[in-house]
């Protein structure tokens, strides 16, 4: 269907080198778009993540940096419009994960989850919606999670869904600013999914239990990602922004 071809836009996605946002990547160029990836330094799986898309007849560009510093963000922007082209679509999957019980955990593992988790994806999105905003156009995806709605039975991770749970709100703050100036902002919430975290063999006994408590019985695998992000990309929610999709396999509603 039309509605969902994103022929000539520009995407550019943080966290591409693995996981939901180098699926997502793909899954953008799938439905035509050409893909700007950005990862860490020495991220392994950025140059596999442009040789996939590339093997679609897309373009693609790999940029490597650190979503913390604005410099590197500011930096990219500029290498996608002068490689790709107008920016005019955007996914921020960057982000980490760990745990410790909040009494024990240090000061600086709790900063050093915001500073990626949420004030990274806000200067991942501030560039972003610089660039859009200028051309009157664009859409903005941020990849947060169900634990920004709900606190996760067993996990001690406080820092972790108080950065998702941010991400959310910021989701909700930034599309209020710019509704009137066409630039659409939106988050997907992920339930239980198959990112390579999860596939280590020291969380298999975690993993049944994920499996176990969600209403589908099995986690989502990082394809399952793709759909969400290309229909809140594409034409198709032209009139959609603001909104939280929870994508959890229906774990949220017990």
């Amino acid at each position: 269907m039309t509605l969902f071809d994103l022929s000539g836009e520009i995407a550019f996605v943080t966290g591409a080198g693995s996981g939901i946002g180098q699926a997502i990547a793909v899954g953008l160029a799938q439905a035509g778009a050409d893909v700007a990836g950005f990862d860490r330094p020495g991220s392994a799986g950025l140059p596999e993540t442009v040789a996939r898309i590339e093997a679609l007849g897309r373009r693609a560009l790999a940029i490597e940096g650190d979503v913390t510093r604005a410099g590197d963000i500011d930096t990219a922007m500029a290498k996608v419009e002068a490689g790709l082209g107008t920016l005019s679509l955007a996914v921020n999957a960057a982000g980490i994960a760990n745990a410790t019980a909040a009494e024990e955990m240090p000061e600086e593992q709790w900063r050093h989850m915001l500073d990626v988790n949420l004030t990274g994806l806000f200067l991942s999105a501030q560039a972003e919606g610089r660039a859009m905003l200028k051309a009157g156009r664009g859409s903005i995806v941020n990849i947060a999670s169900m634990s920004g709605s709900i606190v996760n039975r067993g996990l001690l991770q406080a820092h972790y869904n108080t950065s998702k749970a941010g991400v959310i709100h910021l989701t909700k703050s930034l599309a209020m600013e710019w509704a009137t100036r066409g630039v659409r902002v939106n988050a997907i919430s992920p339930g239980y999914t198959l990112t390579p975290m999860n596939l280590r063999p020291e969380v298999a006994e975690q993993r049944k239990i994920f499996e176990e408590t969600t209403p589908m019985a099995r986690m989502a695998g990082v394809d399952e990602m793709v759909g969400p992000a290309v229909f809140l990309s594409s034409r198709a929610a032209s009139f959609v922004t603001g909104i939280d999709l929870i994508v959890d396999g229906g774990f949220v509603c017990w």
